[in-house]
């Protein structure tokens, strides 16, 4: 039973495969990632309570003893249904990450936008009259610190 133990940190080739956790061990991964898999862990396993499946929060390797304990699996078929969920997860925040990539390049083109447009717009006047541009900044401070330390007078 040791030697399955002391395998299965390094039997996770297929997650350490993924961009998300190239640099990290599975380990670190798992430990990372705990609380966003624990629903699925709980899916697959049921019958464990919630709090046993917590108290391994430190460690894969008590968390894959803990369920072949309690489900009757070996150690190593419990490996394989938590390498299937770690995948899934990892395939899930890839495809939500892909998603999100238009959405900050079209962000991204807004941004360069409002710069190439509203900057000149914002610096011209303040160019021409730094004076009053000065005085309406200092006016401005001067009521958000009234408006601000006012509530912590007596």
């Amino acid at each position: 039973m040791e030697s399955v133990n002391s395998s299965s940190s390094t039997t996770f080739n297929s997650v350490e495969a993924e961009e998300s956790i190239a640099e990290e061990s599975p380990e670190q991964w798992f430990n990372e990632q705990f609380e966003n898999l624990l629903p699925k862990i709980q899916e697959r396993w049921p019958d464990l309570a919630k709090q046993t499946l917590e108290a391994t929060k430190g460690s894969l390797d008590d968390l894959i003893n803990v369920i072949s304990l309690h489900s009757g699996k070996n150690s190593f078929g419990v490996q394989e249904q938590l390498e299937e969920i770690f995948q899934s997860a990892t395939h899930t925040t890839k495809g939500l990450a892909n998603s999100l990539k238009p959405l900050e390049q079209q962000l991204e083109d807004l941004l360069d936008e409002l710069n190439s447009t509203l900057r000149p717009r914002i610096e011209k006047p303040v160019r021409k009259r730094p004076l009053l541009a000065i005085g309406i900044a200092a006016g401005i401070g001067v009521l958000f610190g009234i408006l601000i330390g006012g509530g912590r007078r007596n």
